[in-house]
């Protein structure tokens, strides 16, 4: 079974980080993913979603430096939590609990869109990861592996 979300979207507002009692940092962040589609009469529509993501530890304490409108790539899973609002009815929020996260902006500040801009292995100080994600064992990409490519 799998559990994984990735999302690459925007900040929706500064990220609200919290240290607990036990010593533990959490951070909070609004994370919007936008999406073009034609409607049924061929007029373009654009849709956005907002998900709630939860940073925790190390990964939480890092994005006390982003600001709203950071773009991030975000990998992690889809957690429920069940609690109970003030007149004891039980309510559930869903939530992308964060693993993996990667600030997608040029350092200059402005967004990687479409200048073909996307983070390199040089990037790795802006590169937060909170724990391994399950990853597929590295292959040689040879010039004789691209061959079978579909493009």
């Amino acid at each position: 079974m799998v559990n994984k979300v990735t999302l690459i979207g925007n900040l929706g507002a500064d990220p609200d980080v919290r240290r607990l009692e036990g010593g533990a940092t959490v951070a909070k962040l609004r994370v919007a993913t936008n999406e073009s589609y034609k409607d049924k009469e061929g007029n373009w529509q654009d849709r956005t979603e907002w998900h709630s993501v939860i940073a925790w530890r190390t990964l939480a304490e890092r994005t006390e430096q982003l600001k709203k409108g950071t773009l991030l790539y975000i990998e992690g899973k889809l957690t429920t939590r069940k609690w109970q609002d003030k007149e004891g009815n039980d309510r559930y929020t869903t939530e992308v609990v964060a693993s993996y996260l990667r600030i997608l902006n040029k350092r200059d500040g402005s967004t990687g869109g479409g200048n073909g801009y996307f983070p390199s292995a040089s990037d790795a100080p802006e590169t937060v990861q909170q724990e391994a994600p399950a990853t597929v064992a590295e292959t040689d990409m040879s010039a004789s592996a691209d061959d079978d490519l579909p493009f």
